[in-house]
Parts: C-alpha cells; sequence; structure tokens
C-alpha cells in the first residue's frame, strides 16, 4: 500500500501545491491591483504566475523525488534527476526575466503617465527598452552557462577552457570587433540621448521614424512602411537627420516655379485662405516671397509651419496643391510654358498687342517706304 501511496502523494501533490500556491498569488496580486489603481505593477506581475507555478512545481519533485522507491525510477534516476534540475534552472530564468519586465514596464509607465514631456518620454523608453534587453541577456547566458555545468564532462570542458581563456579573450575580441563596437554603440544611443524609439529621422535620404533600438541595429520605419534595419554603430559614426531634437515643431517650404508676370500679392492672399482652413497647420508662422528668378522663369517659395513632422508634409502637399490649382482655374498666364505664339496679357494691362500680322505689315511698309526714299541709279 505504501508503495502505491508513496508515488501518487509525491506525483500528485507537487502539481496540487503548486495550483493552490498560483491560485492564492494570483488572488492576493488582483486585490492589490483592484486597491492601487495609480500603479499598473500588480496586474503585470500577474503575469509572472506561470514561470512561479514551473519553478514551484519542479522545485517540489526534485526534493520529493528520492522518496520515490521503485525500481523503475532507481534505474533512471540519475537522468530524472538531471532533468529536473535542468528544468528548474530554465523555470528560475524565465521567472527572473518576468519580474525584471514587470518592474521595468511599470517604472515606465508610470513614468510616461506623470510626464508631459514626449522627448523625455522616448527617451525614458528607449532606454528601458535596452535595459530589458540587457537583463534577458544576461540572466540567459548565465541560465545557459549553469545548465552546461551540471553535465560533469562539461566541467571539465570548462576548467580548460579557463586555462588559456587569456589567448581566448584576445581572438574573440578580434573577430567580434564589429559586434562590440555595435553593443558599446547601443549603450551610448541608449544613455547618451542620441536618438530614441519614435523619433523622426533621415538616413541615407529615407525619412522615417525610429521603431525599434537593440544592442546591435536599429530599425526605421519609412512612410511607405518599409523598414530599414541599420547598426546602431552607424548612428555613432556618421551625420543624421533628427528632427525631434529640440522640439517636434517643424517649417516647412513649398517652391513654386512661375511666370514673371505671377500676382504675388493677390498669391498671398490665397496662401493665407488656404492656411485658415487647413487643420494641420499650427498658426505660427507662414510667408510667400520670390526668391529667385531666371530668364524664363520666377521661383517663388511659401514657409509653412506645422506641430511635427507629419503635419508639416500634410501642410505642405496641401498648399502645393491648392495655389497650383488655383492659378491654373484664375491666373492660367502665372504657370511657366514655352512661347510658341504671342502671349496673353495680364488683366488691366493696356498696352498695345501687335499681331503677327501687324508687324510683318509695319515691317513690309518700312520697307516700301524706304525703298521709294532711297535713290534711283540706272538706265531709263
Amino acid at each position: 500500500m505504501e508503495n502505491v501511496l508513496r508515488p501518487l502523494l509525491v506525483l500528485g501533490g507537487s502539481p496540487a501545491i503548486t495550483l493552490l500556491v498560483g491560485w492564492l498569488v494570483d488572488l492576493l496580486l488582483r486585490r492589490a491591483d483592484s486597491r492601487h489603481h495609480e500603479t499598473p505593477v500588480w496586474g503585470l506581475l500577474r503575469l509572472c504566475r506561470p514561470p512561479l507555478q514551473v519553478v514551484l512545481c519542479t522545485a517540489l519533485l526534485r526534493a520529493s523525488f528520492g522518496q520515490l522507491r521503485l525500481e523503475t525510477v532507481r534505474e533512471h534516476r540519475p537522468g530524472i534527476s538531471q532533468t529536473l534540475t535542468l528544468v528548474l534552472i530554465a523555470a528560475s530564468a524565465w521567472l527572473v526575466i518576468r519580474v525584471a519586465a514587470t518592474v521595468v514596464q511599470s517604472s515606465y509607465a508610470r513614468y510616461a503617465t506623470g510626464t508631459r514631456d514626449p522627448a523625455r518620454v522616448r527617451r525614458v523608453r528607449t532606454q528601458v527598452t535596452l535595459i530589458q534587453r540587457v537583463v534577458t541577456a544576461v540572466v540567459a547566458t548565465v541560465a545557459v552557462a549553469a545548465m552546461l555545468l551540471t553535465f560533469p564532462a562539461m566541467r571539465t570542458v570548462g576548467t580548460s577552457m579557463l586555462a588559456s581563456a587569456g589567448v581566448l579573450g584576445i581572438v574573440a575580441g578580434v573577430a567580434a570587433q564589429s559586434t562590440l563596437g555595435n553593443l558599446f554603440a547601443g549603450f551610448q544611443i541608449a544613455f547618451g540621448d542620441m536618438v530614441r524609439i519614435g523619433d523622426t529621422v533621415v538616413v541615407d535620404g529615407e525619412w522615417g521614424t525610429v521603431e525599434e533600438i537593440t544592442l546591435t541595429f536599429l530599425a526605421v520605419r519609412t512612410w511607405d512602411e518599409r523598414r530599414i534595419t541599420m547598426p546602431v554603430s552607424y548612428f555613432t559614426s556618421k551625420p543624421f537627420e533628427n528632427w525631434s531634437r529640440g522640439g517636434v515643431q517643424m517649417t516647412g517650404t513649398v517652391f513654386l516655379q512661375l511666370d514673371h508676370s505671377a500676382p504675388i500679392p493677390a498669391m498671398r492672399d490665397k496662401l493665407r485662405d488656404i492656411l485658415g482652413e487647413c487643420a494641420a497647420w499650427d498658426g505660427r508662422d507662414w510667408s510667400l516671397a520670390v526668391t529667385d528668378t531666371t530668364p524664363s522663369t520666377i521661383q517663388v517659395r511659401a514657409v509653412v509651419t506645422a506641430k511635427d513632422a507629419d503635419d508639416i508634409w500634410t501642410v505642405r502637399c496641401a498648399v502645393r496643391e491648392q495655389l497650383i490649382g488655383w492659378l491654373r482655374d484664375h491666373h492660367p498666364y502665372a504657370l511657366p510654358r514655352i512661347v510658341t505664339s504671342p502671349a496673353a496679357l495680364p488683366p488691366g494691362d493696356h498696352w498695345r498687342e501687335l499681331t503677327g500680322a501687324e508687324q510683318v505689315g509695319t515691317s513690309a511698309n518700312g520697307w516700301a517706304a524706304d525703298q521709294d526714299k532711297a535713290p534711283r541709279t540706272g538706265r531709263g
């Protein structure tokens, strides 16, 4: 009877205790979360219940495993013990990573809620993300090393590796020079506040938003939903544009190539009307001026402002589209063109337009008059 009850108590009691403890912990966390709405830490800690239950169940099985007195178990005792140890190490690492992630995310959530500066929020988010990745990498490395050291053969290998650690360190440093450079560049970006998650940047002529920053690479999401993956060392060794530094407000320009007869004062009035109806314009500033001229056209520049990079793009497109449409419908003479016929004069101009026939006639009459005035020579 004892040979039956003992395995049932060991194999059934450990999961039962694990489920009971998990239920009690979840109940306490739910009550704490309902009482303290200002902090999300209690709700996030509930995500740690699965690894906690695995750790608890494995530890109970590992501790009570010796109480099983079955012949089959005795024959495979070393293998079962080794398996439980490996599972316990892995589950412990899982639990530590979940707890660290919970603490980091709750701290960031509280900071983001109490801070109104978006730039500081993005900076803290970048630092928190990299810290979380570092903790995950360190814990995973330690867990894998601990699991390998549970094998007797790996202990011997480890001793021999320590004996030649100096040579291996030099070789690894030379071989992983680029990787180590990216690693340190990642820390420099995170704590040097060079670029942050959510910043609008221009790299290699591509405009986009920083979507992800790791210890080795950085992902930029472009306006057309492409992802550009670049090593983080690029941002510490080459110049790039960060439109989110020093505030997100931006000034944009719209250039138009027009005819010399373009009605500039009327264009200023129309630009003011267009901006008044554009929701993306922030109302800070606007202007319109002739900035350059060529023998055939003039360059007109419209300056507009907006609260961020997305809105400045919208304002520029709206101004360009509506100004050209207004000129096309009301002042077509102002648009540049190749003259193949006598040009239309602007409204209100009282100059007399000479047609091609009149010009030819004038030239012919003038030539005839000159012929009449010329002295006649010759016979007869």
